[in-house]
């Protein structure tokens, strides 16, 4: 089971986004909850809890202690550098989105704007400065309020990654906190909710992606196709919620969130690592983040509960929302 496990982590269509890449349909009847709550999905979450509780366990002994050292001495060079990660892969999203053209923020998200094209090269500008950050951090708040305004809250409902991204630069930049939340702690909680709801959508509608395993049929790695995007959601599901947990679990969560995309560029290519340039390097800068163990401290113990009970609030929003703005049917 665990080399399932690794296997679907390192499929390509466990991080890339199939709207980009085949038909879909959002305002579409998703899987009934009867379909997607089955034995293999309740299965597949009891092992996802056991596998988080070890990582919350192992994090308080000796053996967590030298696994974060490690990581320190690891990503030091991208902790040292997180401001600057964060403006170079803006940098280089932008500029590739307007080199590309007729794209708002992600490749399904198009345009036939040529000014969106200029203001997207104007946010890559203001990445030369910290006191322009703020306002590229603007520009990219308008092109998702434009996009919502053209495909719908709830599609850009896969995206607020992208707000996250906008905090981090705006509150950066005036260096202040939001809350008390530093802005990789934006960063981070924009990320885990963007992943969760993913998740949700491979429960949803598994379909979406049966053309791509028509034309990678090993990306299934033999098993049913409606299986393998339950495993896949899971998998998806518990990483992006072990974001929000204790320090060296949602390190290594990223970790392994970073792998899973970066490895699907290889099959996927150009339009993957555009896509996915900015969650990448955010995950990338939170696996460095050494400094929010104070703010985000956990109980082992409570664990499986806060992770049951995202379960069902992911699952209840997405279908209620759904049924509500499309009048689809939830059973």
């Amino acid at each position: 089971m665990l080399a399932f496990v690794f296997n679907v982590l390192l499929a390509g269509d466990a991080s890339a986004h199939v709207k980009w890449f085949c038909a879909y349909d959002v305002a579409g009847q998703p899987r009934g909850l009867e379909n997607v709550l089955c034995p293999d999905f309740e299965l597949l979450v009891a092992l996802a809890i056991i596998v988080l509780l070890g990582g919350c366990f192992v994090e308080g002994t000796p053996l967590g202690d030298a696994l974060a050292r490690a990581l320190d001495r690891v990503m030091r060079p991208v902790q040292e550098n997180t401001e600057l990660l964060f403006r170079a892969g803006c940098g280089f999203f932008f500029v590739a989105l307007w080199t590309k053209g007729g794209i708002l923020l992600t490749p399904e998200l198009t345009t036939t704007s040529t000014a969106v094209s200029y203001l997207q090269l104007a946010i890559a500008a203001g990445m030369l400065s910290r006191q322009t950050m703020p306002l590229s951090a603007l520009g990219i708040v308008f092109l998702f309020g434009l996009a919502m305004a053209q495909y719908g809250a709830f599609h850009l409902a896969d995206y607020p990654i992208f707000l996250g991204v906008a905090a981090y630069l705006a509150l950066t930049g005036l260096k202040r906190n939001l809350f008390g939340l530093r802005p990789l702690d934006v960063v981070r909680w924009a990320a885990a909710i963007t992943l969760m709801w993913a998740s949700v959508e491979k429960w949803a509608y598994p379909q979406w992606s049966f053309p791509l395993f028509a034309q990678y049929p090993g990306m299934t790695l033999g098993f049913d196709q409606e299986f393998f995007m339950r495993a896949a959601g899971v998998i998806e599901f518990t990483l992006a919620f072990a974001l929000l947990w204790t320090p060296l679990v949602n390190r290594m969560a990223a970790i392994l969130l970073a792998g899973m995309f970066i490895s699907a560029t290889f099959e996927f290519g150009k339009l993957d690592i555009i896509g996915h340039a900015l969650i990448v390097v955010a995950l990338l800068t939170i696996a460095a983040d050494n400094a929010g163990k104070g703010a985000i401290a956990r109980y082992p113990v409570l664990a499986a509960l806060a992770y049951g009970l995202a379960l069902g609030v992911f699952l209840s929003i997405y279908y209620v929302a759904h049924s509500m703005m499309f009048g689809t049917s939830i059973i």
